[in-house]
């Protein structure tokens, strides 16, 4: 079995995982909305590469329910 000959230092520790890192996610805006969302995802209000993919229904509040 490989053992190392002499122990890392913190410096050598940290220098490794100083490349481990999240990364900021790639947000667009929409042109047609102006809304922000997720690169290759349809944005809030249903627009995907400037085409509405999916009709977004609106809420309905209890008071108009009733009436």
């Amino acid at each position: 079995m490989a053992v190392q000959k002499s122990r890392k230092t913190r410096s050598r520790r940290d220098m490794r995982r100083s490349k481990i890192k999240a990364k900021a996610p790639a947000i667009s805006s929409d042109p047609n909305t102006g809304e922000d969302h997720l690169r290759h995802n349809i944005s809030p209000q249903g627009f995907y590469r400037g085409k509405q993919v999916v009709s977004i229904k609106e809420k309905v509040t209890e008071l108009e329910e009733q009436e």
